[in-house]
């Protein structure tokens, strides 16, 4: 897949019906943004003929970009040193390519290396989003859009690219978003209820000695994508739940994660004595108390980390794996939020050697697993004026272990899933991954 760069250049917020705000303030980051991945994170979206023109996606961004600042701004510092974005309209970087090719002779798009031609490069980036826009010889359009994680978790992304659509059809962004990061206040006196050292924080020697280990090159990881369809979700919700005592079934992921746990830990092939884990992101919004508005951008995603020994994971059946994950998401409470923020405010900052366990830079994560989900998120509402995209996916990201689960562009309720694994893993997780049973035979 040849592509070709057109233009690339930096464009800024359009204020249409108000003056340009001042371009020397700035929003402090919150706990929850200090804790997140310090990465840039890429999407793709593929839409087919009849696309509008580059001008109309272009000015519909200026006007998203007057709504939410913060991504036509810049991450760095206050007087005190304390990091912040910059709220100076320095803009985002713009990228207009194409290919010689018909978009149906490289769809539909398998994860591999190819696909990062079709977004801005990540790599030492100081805008806070970028977008490539990319025309194919039969008149279809690639988005590819990356943003900076500090800046905003999964939902509040999502709700801008919905407003990027709103503003290309020419309407007013709604909802608008709320921008104040400092909601997040620490009880007087602080009660920390729960560890957070080890959990969202680590020692900074310990995070600099993982990172220094010895691991496998990346060119051994292959990014397999796997499709589940209705019926199978179905049946494994059913299995997952059969023997939860409160009659009330698991939830679909929580089935697909528990079996999706088990079939590649069975084909890492790893010591029944060894320990894994899953990450496993929990949004905040609905579970702070007072409920934190939809529209907070930001991000407000913290962790449960569901975990074994492989031999139990393996020995028992799927809903007892299913039951560990139910049961570490629930216990990410408002209660744990709270006291997260307390030790956020006051402990984490005393102990200075303290650093975020969130890191984009560790390329392998077997024993354990990291599951992104975006089945919730509205990224196929993107809609700039002649209909939504008709696929949406991750960029190529080979971390072994790290899974993205989107919901199929199919639209029929299936699931696809990205699974990074070691090649020499891989026939035996397609042999299972289909199997309800195999792994209990």
């Amino acid at each position: 897949m040849k592509i070709r760069i057109e233009s690339s250049r930096i464009i800024k917020p359009f204020y249409k019906h108000t003056p340009p705000p001042s371009t020397t303030s700035h929003i402090p980051l919150s706990v929850f943004d200090k804790v997140t991945y310090e990465a840039q994170i890429a999407i793709i979206y593929a839409y087919h003929p009849p696309t509008p023109p580059n001008t109309g996606i272009e000015l519909g961004l200026r006007k998203a970009l007057a709504v939410y600042r913060e991504w036509g701004g810049r991450l760095g510092e206050d007087e005190h040193g304390n990091r912040v974005i910059l709220l100076n309209d320095e803009g985002v970087r713009f990228v207009e390519a194409s290919s010689s090719s018909t978009l149906d002779q490289v769809m539909p798009f398998k994860p591999s290396p190819s696909l990062l031609s079709l977004h801005p490069s990540l790599k030492d980036v100081k805008e806070l989003v970028q977008v490539q826009l990319t025309r194919f010889t039969c008149g279809s359009l690639v988005v590819g859009f990356t943003a900076h994680h500090t800046v905003a978790d999964g939902h509040s992304t999502s709700n801008f690219l919905v407003a990027w659509g709103q503003a290309c059809r020419g309407l007013r962004v709604n909802p608008l978003p709320l921008h104040d990061r400092t909601v997040f206040t620490p009880r007087n006196p602080a009660l920390i209820e729960y560890q957070h050292k080890g959990v969202e924080f680590m020692s900074k020697l310990k995070k600099e000695h993982s990172l220094n280990e010895v691991h496998h090159i990346s060119e051994d990881v292959v990014v397999h994508k796997v499709h589940f369809t209705v019926e199978f979700l179905a049946n494994l919700k059913a299995k997952a739940s059969s023997m939860n005592g409160n009659n009330k079934p698991y939830s679909t992921f929580e089935s697909l994660l528990a079996h999706l746990w088990r079939v590649i830990t069975k084909a890492r092939g790893l010591s029944g004595f060894e320990s894994t884990q899953i990450r496993i992101s929990v949004n905040g919004r609905t579970r702070l108390n007072p409920k934190v508005p939809n529209e907070y951008f930001g991000n407000l995603v913290l962790w449960a980390f569901p975990t074994t020994k492989v031999k139990e994971l393996l020995r028992e059946p799927l809903p007892h794996a299913t039951k560990l994950i139910h049961d570490a998401i629930a216990k990410v409470n408002n209660d744990y939020f709270r006291s997260f923020v307390d030790f956020a405010n006051t402990k984490a900052k005393e102990e200075d050697q303290l650093v975020p366990t969130a890191d984009m830079n560790k390329h392998i994560l077997c024993p354990n697993i990291e599951v992104d989900s975006w089945l919730r998120f509205p990224f196929y509402d993107l809609d700039f004026g002649t209909g939504c995209p008709y696929m949406f996916m991750p960029s190529y990201f080979p971390t072994e272990g790290m899974m993205f689960l989107i919901p199929s562009f199919v639209g029929d309720g299936s699931i696809d899933v990205f699974v990074p694994l070691f090649e020499d893993k891989l026939p035996l997780f397609k042999k299972t991954c289909y199997s309800l049973d195999l792994l209990e035979d």
